[in-house]
């Protein structure tokens, strides 16, 4: 349930600093972009963009078109495959693919199923496309 501009506001105020705010009420925040919510990550997760690009296993000259906002329309598949190169939560994940007005993953679908585990337990980009290649689903790439 969204919540108000007003309600947002009390409890930024209760936080002792802006990241607790961030941390619990992330999904309420409205980005303009993708790479507004990818630089804010950056710079809270404390990482490097090359560093980033190499777990992606995405070329080097798509993913900076990406995070420079250049490349306005990445698919679904490198957007997830970003997300594990940040290691980001589901939940960052998820906010990721909206801002993006990518499809949410889908816990019945089964190759989503096992991205859903995947990032739900911080596991890398490989053991990902390792589990959806041993049950004959499509890689990440």
């Amino acid at each position: 349930m969204e919540k108000s501009t007003s309600e947002l506001m009390e409890i930024l105020k209760s936080k002792k600093t802006y990241k607790d705010f961030l941390n619990e009420e992330i999904e309420e925040l409205c980005f303009s972009s993708i790479s507004e919510y990818l630089e804010m990550l950056l710079v809270e997760k404390k990482l490097k963009k090359s560093d980033v690009i190499n777990k992606s296993n995405l070329d080097k000259n798509y993913a900076y078109q990406i995070f420079n906002g250049n490349k306005t329309n990445p698919s679904r598949d490198k957007i997830i495959m970003l997300a594990f190169g940040m290691q980001l939560s589901l939940g960052e994940t998820r906010k990721l693919l909206k801002i993006c007005s990518l499809n949410d993953l889908y816990i019945r679908n089964p190759r989503d199923s096992v991205i859903i585990y995947c990032l739900y337990n911080s596991l890398p980009l490989m053991a990902a496309n390792e589990y959806l290649d041993d049950l004959s689903l499509k890689i990440l790439e």
